[in-house]
């Protein structure tokens, strides 16, 4: 899509927006506690979703070595590809806004917090490079969320300033790292309530509700209005 000449940009994260799979990384974080003995609760999983598991493993094992981090997310990681592996469906709603923004002449980029393999479940099934101009996961970047480098990497992907892209989330972590990017931040409610997620610009139920005609808006309108 071109705005007075210039072309605009989506950035999707993957987990509760592109892919349904929080389910699935909640029963990976409770199995790899279970198995070595680490604190886990809906609370600490549910504030920590969205960040890389670099940053959340200290958390649960203050002191851990940089070996033990790579251990257990490769564990953890794998646990995930098992259990999503045996039906990797796209959330509802994600093939029509897909191809309605790129009909429109968006360029589509995936910002996410995963390792590249966890996107390729769901990359290879559903043919996604058909739609996706770049994407960035976490072996491309230093910084998890909140920090905006995942964003930013995106957009500098994509070649576009910040100013010109928008960003799709559903966890905290990722509604920070949009607004730290400078760029308008849409929110799904599909990990987490509607009040918490009010630092966003605008706040929907899901992808489904969502068309190319509202991303025009938004980044015409400075983001506004706040809610759908």
């Amino acid at each position: 899509m071109t705005d007075g000449g210039e072309t605009l940009g989506v950035i999707f994260d993957m987990d509760g927006v592109l892919v349904d799979t929080g389910w699935a990384h909640r029963q990976a974080w409770f199995d790899v506690a279970a198995r070595e003995g680490l604190p886990m609760s809906d609370e600490f999983f549910w504030g920590t979703f969205g960040m890389q598991n670099a940053a959340i493993l200290p958390m649960l094992r203050p002191g851990i070595s940089k070996d033990e981090i790579q251990r257990l997310s490769q564990w953890k990681e794998q646990r995930y590809r098992d259990i999503t592996k045996t039906h990797p469906e796209l959330a509802p709603g994600a093939f029509a806004l897909l191809k309605d923004l790129k009909r429109e002449g968006f360029r589509l980029a995936i910002g996410s917090s995963a390792p590249p393999e966890n996107l390729d479940v769901f990359w290879d099934a559903h043919h996604l490079a058909g739609y996706f101009d770049a994407r960035v996961t976490s072996e491309q970047v230093t910084e998890s969320k909140p920090s905006p480098q995942t964003f930013l990497k995106a957009a500098e992907k994509l070649g576009l300033p910040p100013s010109r892209c928008a960003v799709i989330e559903d966890a905290l972590q990722g509604v920070q790292a949009g607004k730290a990017a400078g760029m308008i931040v849409v929110a799904l409610t599909t990990t987490r309530k509607r009040e918490e997620l009010a630092h966003a610009d605008y706040v929907v139920n899901n992808l489904a509700e969502l068309k190319a005609a509202d991303f025009l808006r938004l980044l015409r309108n400075g983001g506004k209005p706040r809610t759908s």
